[in-house]
């Protein structure tokens, strides 16, 4: 039953040529226990079969819409604007839900009044095989100055009430992500961690991953702007053995 007139969350996916992810993501959601929530595919007039395999894999809670739009964070806002949902999950077109409880248990944190509601990441390679948890990972307590040691919680595991949401700031195009969660995490009055099981998986090579430079470039800039520059400057001095362990482990 449903807790008002709409839905308790509203799930968006992007999409622009994504026929080989979307699949997995759709099904991810199509089998969570909980079916409290509307999923929105948000495609940007793909030239490939995105849109016929979402329209054949849709059910009675999918909405699909089609349209030009101006890039990934554009087309998060409009997904912004349609949604009907009390809450708003960014699920990109690869990234899954990592069981079918997930959504059972966000809604269990929601029912506590929860601004924000957000969990752990695993990542995993294209065959749906979990590579390694996050890098960063998820504390239990979770506040806006959380942030100034980068984006600790994954945007696809941190889930908002959309009364308190802004839109994307299009000036930033690899980092307006982390611009937005710091901007709702100021906004928030209590957030609720859902434990140490993993949420969501990751699939590894996104877009800010294939933009590594130009994204912490923007990040700095966005840790400057809620921070200060001095601040921020110290905390990306201190991401440096952090990258140096991270590349060690890769060789």
């Amino acid at each position: 039953m449903r807790r008002n007139e709409y839905m308790l969350f509203s799930i968006i996916t992007v999409t622009y040529n994504a026929e080989k992810e979307l699949r997995s993501t759709m099904l991810s959601v199509s089998e969570q226990k909980e079916t409290d929530y509307e999923h929105l595919v948000v495609d940007g007039a793909s030239g490939d079969g995105t849109v016929r395999l979402a329209e054949s894999l849709a059910t009675e809670r999918t909405r699909i819409v089609s349209e030009r739009d101006g890039g990934l964070y554009d087309a998060m806002n409009k997904g912004i604007r349609l949604a009907q949902g009390e809450y708003l999950i960014f699920l990109n077109a690869g990234d899954t839900f990592s069981s079918e409880d997930v959504l059972s248990r966000m809604a269990a944190a929601a029912a506590t009044g929860a601004d924000v509601i957000y969990g752990q990441t695993q990542v995993v390679d294209a065959e749906r095989k979990v590579v390694e948890a996050r890098h960063l990972r998820a504390p239990e307590r979770l506040s806006a100055d959380s942030f100034k040691r980068g984006m600790l919680v994954c945007h696809q595991a941190f889930v908002a009430r959309r009364a308190i949401v802004p839109e994307y700031d299009l000036q930033y195009r690899f980092s307006a992500d982390y611009d937005w969660c710091v901007k709702v995490l100021k906004r928030a009055r209590r957030c609720e961690y859902v434990g140490s099981a993993p949420v969501v998986d990751f699939l590894e090579g996104g877009t800010t991953a294939k933009n590594k430079r130009k994204s912490l470039w923007e990040r700095y800039r966005i840790m400057c702007r809620h921070y200060g520059t001095i601040t921020a400057t110290l905390h990306h001095l201190s991401f440096i053995p952090r990258a140096l362990r991270r590349h060690l482990r890769a060789r």
